[in-house]
């Protein structure tokens, strides 16, 4: 990207209406167009500005907190890249090494973490129905203590996987497609094929499903959800992406057919994911402490998985397209590499590869950029300013 193309963005972002100042990144239907579109267009002149050895370091000091309760490798390091990215130090919230053990409150811990910290990234999404709750519980016990005057001002909150949403996963597969395809304006009309596909594990949240179906119908493209009977989503999820598809231009539908999902599609998504009703009993039983429970409907949703083996994303199912990209958040289950039989093929994925990791490449940038919407009262003249220092990267020897 050229410094010419950088400015260019940057006087795209002047004319958007946002109200981004102060607001967490928790569900992207929470987003206006305008915004979502300022996200990507800051993420690109992020990625341009690296791209050309300018540091895009708006902060001398700060601390962002990074709040996992599930496993990560691509999130993790993603968060940790973007605040760097933005001159923050990166601290992680181990709950096990902190006073939540002592029967430390959350309204407490929100205070706590926060006096000098300008982001706190969370992770929850193991709990159906407490992620996305618990990360609008930290987000209001901020708003108390700024309130308060306990704090001098208000961390960002962005969530990076919840129960519901997984925006950071969703926007930078977005931002893929808009590169892929040349410009935001030209994902309206191309058909997506959100399918599930069959794995040999089984608890797989329902978020990223649900972050696809609920983003990609805001760009009037064609979304066809599928799954084996029973696989359900969360019902007002479904819902919400159907009425945004009639607001958008574009269409929804909903099918017990892989193939059919598949035919004609543009791009693909084949991730398996677990039932509704599964996620619902599974968090009951985590709740209860239950082991021996947790194991016995382990067993049964692999038996239930097993039935269908056949939904695969391999060659014959591409042929089905109209050379389809194909995308999956990582890691994927790969037959014959890393498990006996899975979501996608070996060749498949292997023709995939470099795409795949091109798009879990924009998420730092993604993230970065949902951070400087949230902190910085005037983005488009802070990255001008940014431009005409041109701070460099490094120091070459």
């Amino acid at each position: 990207m050229t410094l010419n193309e950088i400015t260019t963005r940057i006087e795209a972002l002047r004319g958007k209406r946002l109200d981004m100042l102060g607001k967490d990144f928790l569900l992207t239907w929470e987003k206006s167009a305008e915004e979502l579109e300022a996200t990507f267009l800051v993420a690109e002149i992020l990625r341009g500005m690296r791209g050309n050895a300018i540091s895009p370091r708006l902060w001398d000091s700060g601390l962002a907190v990074s709040l996992f309760k599930d496993n990560s490798t691509r999130t993790r390091f993603s968060y940790a890249s973007a605040c760097n990215l933005l001159g923050l130090a990166v601290q992680d919230f181990e709950e096990t090494k902190s006073q939540v053990a002592h029967g430390e409150t959350v309204r407490e811990t929100a205070a706590m973490i926060s006096f000098l910290t300008e982001a706190i990234g969370i992770r929850d999404d193991i709990f159906l129905g407490e992620g996305d709750r618990f990360q609008r519980e930290i987000a209001g016990a901020l708003d108390d203590a700024v309130a308060s005057g306990v704090l001098p001002s208000r961390p960002v909150v962005v969530n990076l996987q919840s129960d519901i949403d997984h925006p950071t996963q969703a926007m930078a597969d977005a931002l893929h497609l808009v590169n892929h395809f040349g410009g935001v304006d030209r994902l309206k009309g191309k058909k997506i094929a959100m399918t599930w596909a069959y794995s040999p594990s089984y608890g797989k949240p329902l978020s990223v499903p649900q972050g696809i179906i609920g983003l990609m119908t805001r760009f009037g493209m064609e979304v066809s959800l599928a799954y084996p009977e029973g696989y359900t989503l969360i019902p007002e999820t479904v819902e919400l992406a159907r009425r945004q598809a009639m607001a958008s231009g574009g269409s929804f539908t909903v099918s017990d057919s892989m193939e059919e999902a598949f035919k004609n599609a543009d791009v693909v998504y084949p991730k398996s994911w677990a039932p509704y009703a599964v996620m619902q009993e599974r968090t009951k039983l985590l709740r209860a402490g239950d082991d021996a429970s947790l194991k016995e409907l382990e067993r049964s949703c692999l038996a239930n998985n097993a039935r269908y083996r056949e939904w695969e994303c391999n060659e014959k199912m591409m042929s089905l397209t109209r050379e389809a990209l194909y995308m999956h958040c990582l890691p994927a289950d790969i037959s014959g590499v890393s498990c006996a039989q899975g979501e996608v093929a070996a060749s498949v994925f292997d023709r995939f590869r470099v795409p795949t990791y091109r798009e879990a490449g924009y998420k730092p940038y993604v993230i970065a950029a949902m951070i400087l919407l949230a902190r910085v009262r005037r983005p488009t003249e802070a990255l001008e300013a940014l431009l005409r220092r041109k701070s460099p990267r490094f120091l070459e020897e």
